[in-house]
């Protein structure tokens, strides 16, 4: 079905928004709520529509949901003043006002080709299905059931994609419905499903990520455990299967952005592009990072997650000696600030503005943020292993490497977990563990040689411990890695609460042999 209204046709069986014969660029999300008011425009739609329809009862706050209504405006050329066509009824909600004409679409080409592949969401849609009982006892549904269910809610807190409720994805219990068609009925691309046995006193669970167009497995893992605590056991594997999916379907998204013909992309895209690059952590893939981030919010100059991963990825570049702190703190803040005003109950937001508080030396304010952040999704990896990193900063290394290792549990797969080693080593640094410091940088440096951090620590470490031979192939690593490196920039770059921790790092690069 088309809608034309003004200049404009919104066709959606196109999912596109033409003015003037020329495509519009619009997030999914905005579409779908543009589309949703105008098929609903002969009555008022509530906020609780909205949220029912657009975000499938997920928890949504009034900055994100009106910084989409204020989206829907912009790309129509309608504002919150004048409300031409959009209007805002106060302490009811939404309605379209607009004249529209409406019109059947008919695509020749579809009709001979048969019937149409499964339509999905153009921005990642999950579901996960109630977990199989393979026990052999209808009474231990609960078990699966309750795996399945504190899955689905911990997915809901990663707001990069939307998680279809359990009244809907539940429907499949017991039923052999092939996941093709379930991601049909559904709407979703992606599906999580699995299976639990128990026997005696252990249980073993098994779970997989399916893309359910391409037909293929993007993750799966089994975890065998003895059932000491049922409910331990199921939060320990509930909180490992929701850390490894968001990167999971990440790299997916990339994979398809990058089979797009380059003018296709949009902002979505480029983004997982941006990510990818985030994640390799070298100098060139900041700067590629940063490119493509640049590209996404020029499309959507409200894009929260673009914005909160350019604050992120600047403060990165700080702390690893690329760029310089004058250069992009300003910006990064504003971004960061920005992100948080379009949607405060977004997990990376906090994380991006704990991270710009973080590199400016106000780690108050940071720790703040990230454990706000971790409020917000318990399960984010990366907060956690910024949490950490902080908090050994702030003069707290015991709780500095706790928190890092609960960064490595959580996401054993993590595209950082060579940071999170790095800074479980320098939090053991600071506590003068001079070989586990060693060890764990050594372990760092086995997952990325190329990590700045690693290197430093395995220097300052070698050097308290008077290794000349590792300190020197370390400083030379390093020098590799931060051509730039020197006393001085450590002594005003580096954000320590306490001068002691300062001079402690110092002595060790010193006997290191850094000049």
């Amino acid at each position: 079905m088309r809608f034309r209204f003004e200049n404009n046709v919104l066709d959606g069986d196109l999912r596109e928004l033409t003015c003037d014969g020329k495509p519009v660029p619009l997030q999914p999300q905005v579409f779908d709520l543009l589309l949703y008011l105008v098929t609903q425009r002969a009555r008022v739609v509530s906020k609780g529509d909205l949220i029912s329809q657009i975000w499938n009862d997920r928890i949504v706050s009034d900055s994100a949901l009106n910084s989409r209504i204020n989206a829907a405006r912009k790309a129509l050329g309608d504002d919150g003043a004048t409300q031409r066509l959009i209007k805002t009824i106060p302490r009811k909600g939404f309605r379209f006002i607009g004249e529209v004409r409406e019109e059947v679409a008919v695509s020749l080409a579809r009709t001979e080709a048969g019937p149409a592949p499964p339509r999905v969401a153009d921005r990642p849609a999950i579901a996960v299905l109630a977990f199989e009982n393979k026990s052999g006892d209808p009474e231990q549904d609960y078990f699966g059931d309750g795996i399945s269910e504190d899955i689905l809610t911990a997915l809901s807190k990663q707001r990069w994609f939307m998680v279809i409720a359990r009244n809907s994805s539940f429907t499949y219990k017991g039923r052999a419905v092939h996941i093709r068609q379930i991601a049909e009925e559904l709407g979703v691309r992606y599906i999580v499903e699995g299976s639990v046995r128990k026997a005696d006193k252990r249980v073993r669970i098994t779970a997989q990520l399916n893309d359910a167009v391409s037909g293929s497995h993007l993750w799966a893992e089994r975890y065998d455990r003895e059932l000491v605590d049922v409910f331990a056991v199921q939060d320990e594997i509930t909180n490992a299967i929701a850390a490894a999916i968001e990167p999971q379907i990440h790299a997916a998204e990339n994979f398809r952005s990058r089979r797009k013909p380059p003018a296709s992309l949009d902002a979505w895209d480029l983004l997982m592009r941006a990510l990818s690059h985030y994640w390799r952590v070298t100098r060139q893939d900041h700067a590629a990072a940063k490119a493509l981030l640049a590209r996404a919010i020029a499309i959507d100059p409200d894009y929260g997650q673009a914005l909160s991963v350019l604050a992120v990825n600047d403060m990165f570049g700080v702390h690893l000696g690329w760029t310089e702190l004058a250069a992009v703190a300003p910006s990064a803040e504003a971004a960061a600030l920005k992100a948080v005003r379009c949607d405060h109950e977004d997990a990376w937001a906090h994380a991006a503005l704990g991270s710009v508080c973080f590199s400016t030396r106000r780690l108050t304010d940071a720790l703040s943020e990230f454990e706000q952040a971790l409020a917000l999704n318990p399960n984010f990896s990366l907060a956690q292993g910024y949490y950490a990193l902080a908090l050994s900063y702030a003069g707290r290394s015991r709780d500095s490497f706790e928190a890092a290792q609960k960064a490595i549990r959580l996401s054993p797969r993590d595209p950082s977990l060579a940071i999170y080693h790095g800074i479980a080593a320098y939090a053991r640094f600071t506590e003068r563990h001079y070989g586990e410091a060693i060890a764990l940088a050594r372990e760092a440096i086995r997952h990325r040689g190329d990590l700045t951090g690693a290197y430093r620590v395995l220097a300052v470490s070698a050097g308290m411990t008077g290794d000349g031979p590792l300190a020197e192939i370390a400083l030379g690593e390093l020098r590799r890695t931060q051509p730039g490196i020197s006393l001085h920039w450590i002594a005003t770059h580096l954000p320590w609460a306490s001068e002691r921790d300062r001079e402690h790092y110092l002595e060790g690069f010193r006997r290191a042999g850094l000049r």
